[in-house]
């Protein structure tokens, strides 16, 4: 009897070293989040994690080229007259970022972690002067690249 306690310790005490060293490997898999962007319209509001992110160091030209093509990103309904109101987590807004919309600088650089626009304004092409149907809008800072996408609902 005493040999088949010792043989149900044993095995509990390996799965317990094995459900250990498993939660190590899973933990030294985990990627520490990305600040996150936060886009409000009317009663949706949409959490974004960055396209691209690397902490503390500058996006390259063809990173951030790469980052503002990606279309793989949350949609949000935007009606005319709607405010779109875009939040970044404090760490973004120490390092400055301002808001792209379709290739098109909407903002200066901003410090604080919130700002309001226009909703109509996103979806102006300037370029081929007409009102898009959609439109990227993209919250960037020196070393990231938050996206959502905007669909003009009228």
């Amino acid at each position: 009897m005493t040999a088949a306690i010792f043989r149900g310790k044993r095995r509990r005490a390996a799965a317990a070293v094995g459900a250990v060293a498993f939660g190590l490997v899973a933990l030294s898999a985990c990627e520490k989040p990305t600040p996150l962007a936060t886009v409000t319209v009317g009663s949706t509001t949409v959490t974004t994690e960055a396209a691209c992110y690397e902490e503390g160091q500058k996006l390259t030209e063809s990173a951030l080229a790469k980052c503002l093509a990606d279309e793989s990103v949350k949609t949000v309904k935007v009606q005319p007259g709607d405010k779109v109101r875009v939040g970044v987590d404090p760490k973004m807004a120490d390092q400055n970022w301002f808001v792209v919309s379709n290739g098109q600088r909407q903002t200066s650089q901003l410090k604080q972690t919130y700002t309001s626009l226009d909703g109509e304004q996103l979806f102006v092409n300037r370029m081929a002067q007409r009102l898009d149907k959609t439109a990227m809008m993209s919250v960037i800072t020196k070393d990231g690249v938050w996206s959502v996408k905007l669909e003009l609902d009228n």
